[in-house]
């Protein structure tokens, strides 16, 4: 049986790198470890072709030599989800979908066509679409016949029996990093997040034999560089993790730490300054980091409570100052907002230094307990949220949604100007700690590996060395050439190599980065402005504050009358509610 894996094309969003991608001569960011796993799934006698529609063309020959095509997409890519499963359906072949789109909104995967629709997690429901599939092999939906459909009925696998992910399927030479998952869930109740109703509340975690077979499986393919733990939040058992961390130090160093690695986490993670050291020590330096707002009273209401429990400025401090690079989602347009929620965002990021801030408009998911709300409240609107940076609110919010984008707007236009994004990146480098790593315990572990890996390795390394070595000098005459912001940029530059010099090739990456932040902001500016005469006019009330007001208002009228019965001067004007 010859499969088709299809991943559709990403639009321009904050996560898709363009810019930096062009600098470093890759095509992706990243292949789709979906896919990869569910290769994994799949009986192993069947053969495999992977087209990655971000990294290369889809050719006649992969549609002709396919007997089934396989898609997975997330909401964000919706749209050419739906295009390939018509290419496919075309060409008569049969489609079979699945991923966490497909699991939220299945009737867009019936509507645009599909067979097959495989929901939940694979590890489940995979085994009975391959028996169903097998037993009718080149059946293919006619008319209105429903597509065949397979869910878990609320159960989670465990995830100690999910295979490695077929690595091999991958041309490295395209993207930038590499994925790999450690755990699924998270113990937080976040309202606007789908994550825990993906993948439940109570974080399953693979055995630390299993997760290094992984890393192991990259390592033996020659992948060195970027590894993305996409773990949702990488420390939601901190106890498994830190078993994990005591493991994957010692296999790293082995290896002569071939992998720089990033995760998601919570921010409680400051709260622990034993697994912040195993983190650092482990090589994982950056952590993305769900701030959302700096209004307390905001994520009370979307309930990120964890956010509140200590000053958030602090922890992100303690983990910059302990070696930990920080990144950042924020979200502007939560209830009961105050206006100027997007210069208080810009501020936090400022006084905090926080390099790479990734700004959304609020937009809300299917099936989330935000969702659940705002449908009950009539306030959803006709789209689903695709959590894009170029889209808009979906939703009536509590205040004036031309105001909410006004301030989105200005936000990212002050985040990502040239010279304060050089001036912040500066800040955060001359503050990050510098962690070190005990270098008796690394000459006391286990030989360097044979002569013939190191080769294989070194040849690797060679194949890639042109975008390496230009990549750095594109920086140079955009940043220190062409823009009015080249005095900064050298400036700052001379700074890092006097100050920092062993930090200034990580400096030198995030000042890369701005060269897709910018091609973001401009975006922006055209796709976000032309939705606003299609964003509604009135704001909702809540049914408690009307009833608030009303309260208010009436005492002041009652007393007003009695006051001029008397002859008095009523009283003063009371102050808006």
């Amino acid at each position: 049986m010859r499969v088709l894996l299809i991943w559709p094309k990403f639009p321009m969003t904050f996560w898709s790198f363009e810019g930096v991608l062009e600098l470093a001569g890759k095509k992706s960011y990243m292949p789709p470890l979906g896919l990869l796993t569910v290769a994994g799934i799949l009986p192993q006698d069947w053969s495999f072709r992977l087209v990655d529609r971000n990294a290369h063309t889809l050719r006649e020959e992969d549609w002709n030599w396919a007997d089934i095509v396989m898609l997975s997409a997330m909401i964000v890519q919706q749209d050419d989800f739906a295009a390939m499963i018509r290419e496919a359906k075309s060409r008569g072949k049969p489609v079979a979908v699945g991923g966490p789109y497909v699991t939220s909104v299945p009737q867009d995967a019936e509507a645009a066509g599909a067979d097959y629709i495989v929901l939940d997690e694979g590890e489940i429901t995979i085994p009975p679409f391959v028996e169903a599939f097998m037993e009718r092999k080149d059946w293919i939906r006619a008319g209105d016949e429903p597509a065949l459909r397979f869910s878990a009925v609320g159960k989670k696998p465990d995830v100690t029996t999910t295979p490695t992910p077929r690595f091999d399927l991958v041309d490295f030479s395209a993207y930038d990093s590499m994925p790999v998952q450690y755990s699924r869930g998270c113990p937080f109740l976040c309202e606007f997040c789908d994550i825990i109703n993906l993948y439940g509340r109570k974080p399953r975690t693979k055995h630390t034999d299993q997760f290094l077979a992984e890393l192991e499986s990259l390592y033996q393919l020659g992948w060195q560089g970027s590894v993305f733990l996409v773990d949702d939040n990488f420390i939601g058992n901190k106890k498994n993790v830190k078993a994990l961390l005591a493991e994957l130090k010692p296999w790293l160093m082995a290896r002569n730490r071939p992998f720089l690695l990033t995760t998601e986490a919570s921010i409680d993670l400051a709260s622990d300054d034993d697994l912040i050291e195993q983190m650092l020590q482990s090589n994982i330096g950056s952590v993305f980091i769900g701030i959302e707002t700096p209004d307390v009273d905001s994520l009370a209401l979307t309930r990120k409570h964890q956010n509140n429990r200590h000053p958030m400025m602090d922890d992100i401090r303690k983990l910059q100052q302990a070696g930990m690079h920080v990144m950042a989602g924020f979200i502007i347009g939560f209830d009961n907002e105050k206006p100027g929620a997007g210069e208080r965002i810009v501020r936090f990021v400022e006084e905090c230094n926080i390099s790479l801030a990734l700004l959304s408009m609020l937009q809300v998911l299917p099936n989330t307990g935000l969702w659940t709300r705002l449908e009950r409240e009539g306030r959803l609107g006709t789209d689903i949220g695709t959590i894009n940076q170029t889209s808009t609110l979906n939703f009536l919010p509590t205040r004036p949604a031309a105001e909410i984008v006004e301030e989105y707007l200005d936000a990212y236009q002050k985040l990502y100007d040239p010279v304060r994004y050089i001036e912040r990146a500066h800040r955060l480098f001359l503050e990050l700690g510098t962690p070190e790593l005990d270098r008796a315990e690394r000459n006391a572990l286990v030989p360097p590996p044979p002569l013939r890996a190191r080769i294989r390795r070194s040849l690797r390394a060679i194949r890639l060395l042109p975008s390496t070595v230009t990549a750095p000098f594109k920086v140079i005459w955009r940043q220190g050439v062409v823009r009015p912001s080249r005095s900064v940029f050298w400036r700052r530059m001379f700074s890092i190599i006097r100050h920092r010099p062993r930090s200034f090739g990580f400096y030198a990456t995030v000042c890369a980065h701005n060269e897709h932040f910018l091609r973001i902001r401009d975006a922006l500016r055209q796709s976000v402005r032309s939705e606003l005469p299609s964003l509604p006019t009135e704001v909702y009330v809540p049914p408690e504050r009307k009833e608030e007001d009303s309260k208010r208002r009436k005492p002041v009228f009652a007393s007003h009358l009695a006051n001029e019965s008397e002859g008095l001067k009523g009283p003063a004007e009371p102050a808006a509610p």
